[in-house]
């Protein structure tokens, strides 16, 4: 979760000047950083226990990591479009600036958020782990049995 958080913040800080606050203040830029960064751990965090729940395996980065993907990308992309919308259209919290390119209405960046960021954070996690194994098997994946 702290991978995930820490690029999640990286591209929060690199997309904020497309952009617009009411308040640019550096405090208002800074609560709103953190802000967001906090809200897309925790819609990070609920698409993995999602796709751990549907696939029946918590730890499916390591070991089902496609599988996954394909469950929490889309949960993430769905989730971002709705609040996006919701907080600029809706709530008026912020817009875009000139520079957002928009798809539907809604900014490409963070969009792109949702695909480039868990994909990023698949393979760092992936890097640092290995799936477990039954100990008792051998790597070849075969048994012998002697006759007693």
């Amino acid at each position: 979760m702290a991978v995930s958080f820490a690029v999640h913040l990286v591209w929060e800080l690199a997309q904020l000047p497309l952009y617009l606050l009411a308040d640019e203040s550096k405090g208002a830029l800074a609560y709103a950083v953190l802000h967001c960064t906090a809200g897309d751990a925790l819609i990070a965090g609920g698409a993995y226990l999602l796709a751990g729940f549907a696939l029946r395996e918590p730890d499916w980065p390591v070991d089902r990591p496609w599988s996954g993907a394909i469950i929490a990308f889309p949960l993430g992309i769905a989730y971002t479009a709705w609040s996006e919308w919701d907080n600029v259209y809706r709530a008026g919290n912020w817009a875009y600036a000139s520079g957002m390119p928009l798809v539907l209405g809604i900014g490409l960046a963070p969009l792109l958020q949702w695909i480039v960021v868990p994909a990023l954070v698949l393979v760092l996690v992936r890097g640092r782990r290995t799936p477990q194994y039954d100990a008792r098997a051998p790597i070849d994946g075969t048994f012998s049995r002697s006759k007693p």
